[in-house]
């Protein structure tokens, strides 16, 4: 059976010590065992020395964060200063960067795009020997390890390095950002170095803070800075203490934010440094309240002290890997690759604010500017409604939040109702480039703002989605039922009557942005169909149970029952491109008659097949981007009734050449309900090496969107699982190498443990009162506190 308690996971650093092992120095202290790696397998991922070519990936994938702030794992310590600057024939060796959640700001660029402002590194450490600075590219790197402790939630790294003039000197460092309070971040070092009588410096500093704000306040131990165009504040604080051996010292504060520290070296004697930082964010232009919540937050975690912060963040990273985690057995490869997807998952959310979203590279990196793309609400949305709801409803509230700016897109382009900004900040105005200029000088127009529309049925599926496994009635009617009937109403005036009798909609992009400017996308025109009919089953489910709501809304959105007559014949009318004598869906009108194109001829290119036959020939053939109609029967599987979904499945992907990393992972999901484990597994293979290997494209952030389908790859897939109907219901098809697959999942006020292996699945109810579960063809009651065991094949036993 799946593990039920805490026994399936080690507790804090502090009173598990004995599981890890490896430090620095020889004394035995509460530093040195919190600087020890969890010793269980598969919950730390390594990587040894230092190569500029992999530097920027590796702060990528190693990077940390707790939904409110983010942290790249660059060095602390060893490297040199970075700036901006204009040098096209060099790169950066490392890329340090810290992101706050929802710090938006404008900056002097053209096209001009709201973008994510980085704050200060709170984790710059420089170590200077007889008065020379400790450098990376200065003397020999003798040994550097950086290890990402997933179950932790925070990254270590050790090196050791020996200076020009013979010095070695050894550190070890921990950088967390708390997961139990989510305004805090803490920095452990600690420092040796090999000779006696060197005199030792140690600075430590907030690096570029406020770089492209406006500083409103800069004193011995906090800042506040402003962003000059969207008028957001925010604040940043910290305490720092150094012990040498038994002694503390006390520091020098030259500056505002840095502090520094002097003494002779003694050969093998320790110095132990810690900092706690604490950030504050305002979407308002007064700095002074900011100010004084950073403040706040720093003194009650100093109250705390290092070791209780440290133990309350592994305590709320332990309690989320409970819910969270995925267990494979018998396949050490999709074990790691499946917990480093919930890592970042876990780390991307905060349900504390339901302002922001989570972009396309999380708060990992700079890539796409932290814009919200589609991806949040298909590729993101299904982890969190099953494992995490309250970060799932924190998420869709801010699309409710944003409201007012799908409406103002909608109405600028002639159109009813609610069209979400295809790229989203924290305004929900659109904010994709209409055009830009590339690197030969010529103009390029961008149209994915202008035409993919199936944003808005996106959402409106995730609404569901979430409110179907949840019943969060309370989310329904605040915002949940007012998206949908907003997103209907914007795809009946979409769909627009022509003589044929039919409603087309025109000039759309779908998930396959090889093509733009298309007719009558079968993504988007079924996903625009289903997202009416939920919007009038919406309606009679509010008018039933909550009459005055109804009433109320209605008259809000100015809704009438002749409206109410049109959505009705725009679900009778939409084309939606299915040919009943093959059981295809032409992905849009015309698509068929292109020129195919075999992939497999292919198979060796290293770049996108666009760049290898050029943008103009991809457009004339049958080349896929990524996963559309293929798409489509991941979320739909009840608009591809019997073998319309296999034959549907094998005519795209042959013609799919995966240019988006969203690709591979949704075909993983598919081919694992059609029951194909290899093609599945190999898909799988795919979408976690774009995160996991050294790709040279994860240098701008991880792929986030890439590491939910992975999850949906493993649990929708594979498991089977399904949140959209009726009563809980997996149906596993598990490969066969795989011994087991174990993990939780939240519906309705319920959490419930599901393991499978040996043609059985066991289920047990945690928490919550009696409900029926769905396991392949048998649908049973499951008791608390009672394991459900139901033979696959049989039925159950």
């Amino acid at each position: 059976m799946l593990p039920t308690g805490r026994e399936h996971f080690p507790n804090s650093a502090l009173a598990k010590s004995a599981l890890r092992s490896g430090s620095l120095g020889d004394a035995d202290t509460p530093m040195r065992e919190a600087l020890k790696p969890t010793a269980e397998p598969g919950w730390v991922l390594s990587h040894e020395g230092y190569n500029i070519l992999s530097e920027s990936t590796l702060e990528s994938r190693f990077a940390f964060s707790n939904g409110f702030l983010g942290m790249r794992a660059a060095r602390s310590l060893s490297r040199g200063p970075t700036w901006v600057a204009w040098l096209g024939y060099s790169r950066w060796a490392s890329w340090p960067r810290c992101y706050v959640a929802g710090l938006f700001d404008v900056p002097n660029t053209e096209p001009p795009v709201s973008a994510l402002v980085p704050v200060a590194d709170w984790s710059r450490v420089r170590i200077l020997l007889d008065g020379q600075p400790v450098l990376g590219w200065k003397g020999e790197l003798l040994r550097g390890t950086r290890k990402l402790d997933m179950h932790r939630g925070l990254l270590l790294s050790t090196w050791t390095h020996r200076t020009p003039a013979g010095i070695t000197v050894t550190a070890s460092e921990l950088r967390l950002l708390s997961l139990a309070d989510r305004s805090t971040g803490l920095q452990l070092v600690r420092i040796l170095v090999d000779r006696d009588g060197v005199d030792v410096k140690l600075e430590a500093s907030f690096a570029m803070a406020g770089l492209g704000m406006e500083p409103m306040r800069l004193e011995r131990d906090i800042g506040a800075w402003r962003t000059e165009s969207t008028a957001k504040c925010v604040a940043m604080t910290g305490a720092a203490s150094l012990r040498v051996g038994d002694n503390p010292l006390a520091p020098n504060q030259p500056f505002p934010l840095q502090w520094t520290w002097c003494w002779q070296s003694v050969a093998g004697q320790v110095a132990e440094f810690d900092r706690l930082v604490a950030v504050a964010r305002a979407d308002t232009p007064e700095c002074d309240p900011t100010s004084r919540a950073a403040a706040r937050a720093l003194d009650r975690n100093r109250a705390l002290g290092w070791r209780a912060v440290l133990a309350a963040h592994e305590e709320a990273w332990n309690k989320r890997w409970l819910a969270g985690d995925i267990i494979i057995e018998g396949d050490d490869d999709a074990q790691q690759a499946a917990r480093f997807a919930v890592y970042h998952l876990t780390s991307a959310a905060n349900p504390e604010d339901d302002r922001v979203s989570i972009g396309a590279r999380a708060l990992t990196g700079d890539a796409y500017l932290g814009h919200v793309f589609w991806d949040t609400e298909i590729y993101l949305l299904p982890f969190y409604t099953a494992v995490w709801p309250e970060a799932a409803r924190a998420l869709l509230m801010y699309r409710f939040h944003t409201l007012p700016g799908a409406r103002a897109k909608a109405k600028h382009f002639g159109f009813k109702g609610a069209l979400f900004a295809w790229e989203s900040t924290d305004t929900g105005t659109e904010t994709t480039p209409e055009r830009v200029v590339a690197q030969d000088g010529s103009v390029v127009d961008i149209l994915t703002g202008r035409m993919e529309h199936h944003i808005s049925a996106d959402v409106a599926y995730a609404v569901w989605q979430y409110w179907n496994a949840t019943r969060d009635d309370d989310f329904f009617l605040r915002a949940g039922a007012e998206i949908l009937l907003d997103t209907a109403r914007f795809w009946a005036s979409r769909a627009v009557a022509e003589a044929d009798g039919r409603r087309h909609i025109r000039h759309v992009i779908g998930p396959d942005e090889y093509h733009d400017d298309v007719d009558d996308n079968a993504f988007t025109n079924v996903m625009a169909r289903w997202n009416i009919r939920r919007a009038l089953e919406a309606m009679d489910l509010l008018r039933a149970r909550w009459p005055e709501h109804a009433a109320t809304l209605q008259d809000k959105l100015g809704l009438t029952e002749d409206e109410f007559a049109d959505w009705r014949d725009a679900v009778a009318r939409i084309v939606v491109g299915l040919d009943p004598a093959t059981g295809l869906y032409e992905q849009f009108t015309g698509f068929h008659a292109l020129e195919f194109i075999d992939l497999a001829g292919y198979t060796d290119r290293t770049v996108p097949i666009d760049v290898v036959i050029g943008r103009q020939a991809t457009r004339r053939s049958q080349v896929v981007k990524q996963a559309d109609v293929i798409a489509l029967i991941a979320l739909l599987p009840e608009e591809f009734p019997g073998a319309m979904a296999e034959t549907n499945f094998r005519h795209y992907e042959a013609r799919c050449a995966h240019g988006s990393s969203l690709s591979a992972g949704m075909h993983a999901r598919v081919a694992a309900r059609l029951g194909h484990p290899e093609i599945a597994l190999s898909y799988r293979r795919e979408t976690a090496a774009t995160n996991l290997d050294r790709d040279p494209n994860s240098a701008g952030g991880v792929r986030i969107a890439g590491l939910g389908s992975l999850w949906q790859a493993v649990v929708l897939g594979f498991a089977g699982l399904d949140l959209m109907g009726d009563t809980l219901s997996i149906d596993p098809k598990i490969p066969p190498q795989w011994k087991s697959l174990s993990f939780h999942v939240r519906w309705r006020c319920r959490s419930v443990a599901i393991r499978i292996a040996d043609g059985t699945v066991d289920a047990t109810l945690l928490e919550g009162d009696e409900m029926d579960m769905r396991i392949a063809a048998a649908t049973r009651k499951l008791i608390a506190g009672a394991t459900l065991q139901v033979s696959i094949e049989a039925g159950p036993r």
